[in-house]
């Protein structure tokens, strides 16, 4: 019965569940590879998501996430995926120019 009140009063849960992302599969745009990551957020899913190079030396990626919630985790996957091309349009070669395995954008 407690388990029940905690459900449904949210104890027990943080408000932001985060922690590490499930990734989507991979989709290429430009010869990039976009992975959305949607956090979750009580109810809602946060656009997150990941940008991947392939590269001789190993894979660099760099991490995003935006303040946009949605009802649905596939809205939130959508949405991500979109995001990450809008990226990619937006800095394409720049977002690599550092050299760094990863961060954030």
């Amino acid at each position: 019965m407690a388990s029940f009140f905690k459900k449904l009063f949210g104890g027990g849960a943080a408000a932001n569940d985060g922690g590490a992302a499930k990734r989507s599969d991979p989709v290429e745009y430009k010869g990039y590879f976009i992975e959305a990551a949607p956090l979750r957020q009580g109810e809602q899913w946060r656009l997150a998501g990941f940008i991947v190079k392939k590269d001789e030396a190993g894979d660099l990626e760099r991490e995003f996430s935006r303040a946009d919630t949605f009802p649905s985790h596939d809205d939130a996957v959508s949405f991500s995926q979109r995001k990450g091309q809008q990226i990619i349009d937006e800095r394409g070669p720049k977002l690599f120019a550092d050299g760094a395995p990863s961060g954030r954008v």
